[in-house]
């Protein structure tokens, strides 16, 4: 009797002429650090990209999450600075319609998680849609590889002014330098970013052992930590790799002996060598935020022991502290754009890339 009703349940409640495909089918392509586990796929790093193309009318995402997480999703377009809608995930197990009354014919979906990993993480399960999936688009001929803090998380670039307090929903790493420059040179970008981190200590001089180059060895960034990251399972090997870390070791007045700070350094672009080869250029970013990080960057870049380190610095007056500004005197959109266009230029120059006259959005 008990299999005959759950035969019925499952009879009423299934969608007639729908198709559906696990969320480690090969045709969902995912852009960023994940684990697989039979059909399902987690992950939790903010930045987190799936890319799912169909002929149909619509499309429903099958997922469990972990916390609470907001994303992007474009329609049948590449990422830009607007998406075209946002969805917020809860605590639990659900379903998602990402997108709905279409016109027949073959679609793209594209769905970025832009909070980061204390936010939450995802399991997706699978995918539904009237029509049938199709098997995914070419990953794009350029990738970059971010590792940074809340400037890199994107937190508060929604915010209206520097006053305001942080909340999940104006988080949203789409609007940072590092979407940003992946935009303007048509690169897939991985973030590996956490807020608070830094080289060897996090904010406020918390000398917590968890910082991001030790975050960087992993496959999640806040759950499941026990996971390693091995660089030869990613889909690719990155054109560059962009270092954007040091506000926190230095925050609130606070700051590390430049031994130990070039030490932690050099770990982690040790770290980096061993993933991806000498031939990948990395370049080493120091933020406004305090003037004597610049000489540390400089120094740990210069005396690394590594070949094609590069190091750049975002001067003072590369944003103003006002307009430029989200929540908890993190740069908005405004403020990124114009740190985007201080680095850009050293992107192109280590990748050789060109850099098109166009605007950086």
């Amino acid at each position: 009797m008990k299999r005959i009703l759950t035969l019925i349940f499952l009879l009423c409640c299934a969608n007639i002429g729908a198709t559906t495909i696990p969320g480690s089918d090969y045709k969902v392509r995912y852009i960023g650090r994940t684990l697989t586990e039979g059909s399902k796929v987690s992950f939790d790093w903010s930045g987190t990209t799936i890319r799912i193309r169909f002929s149909g009318t619509c499309l429903k995402m099958f997922c469990i999450q972990d916390g609470s997480d907001w994303f992007n999703v474009w329609v049948d377009k590449a990422p830009v600075a607007k998406e075209d809608s946002k969805f917020k995930t809860e605590s639990g197990e659900q379903t998602v319609t990402l997108c709905s009354g279409l016109r027949k014919g073959s679609h793209e979906v594209i769905i970025q998680k832009r909070t980061e990993g204390e936010q939450g993480c995802i399991t997706v399960n699978g995918f539904e849609t009237d029509g049938a999936f199709l098997s995914p688009d070419e990953p794009k001929l350029r990738h970059i590889e971010f590792i940074g803090d809340s400037y890199t998380c994107g937190y508060g670039t929604e915010a209206a002014d520097r006053s305001q307090p942080f909340r999940g929903e104006e988080e949203n790493c789409n609007l940072t330098y590092a979407a940003i420059a992946g935009r303007y040179f048509d690169a897939d970008i991985m973030l590996v970013a956490h807020s608070g981190r830094g080289i060897v200590r996090n904010y406020d001089g918390n000398d917590e052992p968890n910082t991001m180059p030790v975050r960087y060895s992993q496959v999640f960034d806040d759950h499941r930590t026990d996971f390693k990251w091995d660089a030869s399972e990613c889909e690719y090997t990155p054109d560059i790799v962009v270092i954007y870390l040091g506000t926190n070791d230095f925050s609130t007045g606070k700051q590390p002996s430049i031994e130990s700070w070039c030490s932690g350094y050099r770990d982690l672009i040790g770290k980096i060598r061993s993933n991806y080869g000498e031939l990948v250029p990395i370049l080493c970013v120091a933020s406004k935020a305090d003037t004597l990080m610049h000489q540390y960057v400089q120094t740990a870049a210069e005396s690394c022991g590594y070949s094609n380190v590069h190091w750049t610095s975002i001067q003072h007056d590369a944003h103003n502290e006002g307009s430029d500004l989200g929540a908890s005197w993190h740069p908005n959109y405004s403020g990124h754009r114009k740190v985007a266009s201080c680095i850009i230029p050293y992107i192109s120059t280590l990748t050789g890339w060109d850099m098109p006259f166009k605007t950086i959005e």
